[in-house]
């Protein structure tokens, strides 16, 4: 019976250690994670998961972050509203219609009347996962994964406070489509505290002078290119930007947002991701994170 007992505990102990390993191999630390962030030289490409992992939970759910985190992203893009008593929650559109089996303006809503409500999945399906806020999100993330916070540069005092309480500042990357002089002026006080992105939709008469400029007087930690056509003139200089320093982010969500190099055509050929490497993209936004994962693992460009 010693010998049973022995052998079970033996078995069980290899099962934990394989698990742990299979573990640690998709996950590594948010120092690396950081660290790679700011890299914009090396070749491991990022990948920012669209509103958590919305296929496999509600969006902009704890769990969808969870699942992220589960699975080895880099960083969870979320999107935030702020409540009728002010405080702020996870949500992406102005109202909870969508999102909910209720309606009606998130800033006509308390926190607590939507704590009463149900998030509901892709199918419209109710959920027994809960509206989170800010707060809940980030300590979720907290030393696991790196986020991105759309739709937070109007809110960002408020946004600001809650990541130095949470203590997840250098996770944080905060993005708005805004001239550097406008981003100086309303947010300012903030540029050497936290990572900043500038998003550019293209085509833009200004776009050299955008970017001219906020290379030589802030270096953001990233720019996001948004192009419906990818033959615009830009993309010759992604490999330059990488070079000076920032990060270059292409959203593969939709095919009007990178010249129809999507992830739709990903889930049935991951071969439309080589447009991303080929022209030196190192951040990608997808509705298809596993699949990216995957297809960036098999070539050595994903740890």
């Amino acid at each position: 019976m010693k010998r049973v007992i022995t052998l079970f505990l033996v078995i069980a102990a290899v099962i934990i250690s394989c698990e742990n390993k299979a573990q640690n191999k998709t996950q590594i630390s948010i120092n690396d994670l950081i660290q790679n962030l700011k890299d914009s030289t090396n070749d491991d490409i990022i990948v920012i998961s669209h509103r958590g992992d919305w296929r496999n939970a509600p969006e902009n759910s704890l769990q969808a972050i969870k699942n992220c985190i589960a699975m080895g992203v880099d960083m969870v893009e979320i999107d935030l509203h702020e409540t009728k008593d002010g405080q702020l929650v996870l949500m992406h559109d102005d109202t909870i219609d969508r999102t909910t089996r209720a309606s009606g303006y998130v800033k006509d809503w308390t926190l607590d009347s939507l704590r009463t409500l149900k998030l509901v999945d892709g199918l419209d399906m109710e959920t027994i996962h809960g509206i989170p806020t800010l707060e809940e999100a980030l300590l979720v993330a907290k030393d696991k994964i790196l986020v991105n916070l759309d739709k937070s540069y109007d809110m960002f005092d408020k946004c600001y406070d809650i990541i130095k309480k949470t203590g997840t500042l250098d996770q944080v990357v905060i993005k708005a489509a805004k001239p550097l002089e406008q981003v100086e002026r309303e947010f300012g006080k903030y540029l050497n505290q936290v990572h900043f992105m500038p998003v550019v939709v293209l085509p833009n008469p200004n776009v050299q002078k955008m970017v001219d400029d906020y290379l030589e007087n802030l270096q953001p930690v990233a720019f996001e290119f948004v192009f419906k056509n990818d033959s615009v003139k830009i993309i010759d200089q992604f490999d330059d930007i990488r070079e000076s320093g920032s990060g270059v982010w292409v959203n593969a969500l939709w095919a009007n947002l990178n010249g129809g190099h999507n992830d739709e055509k990903g889930a049935l050929d991951p071969t439309v991701y080589d447009w991303y490497i080929e022209n030196n993209v190192d951040m990608i936004q997808t509705d298809r994170p596993q699949i990216l994962i995957k297809y960036l693992r098999e070539k050595g460009l994903h740890k």
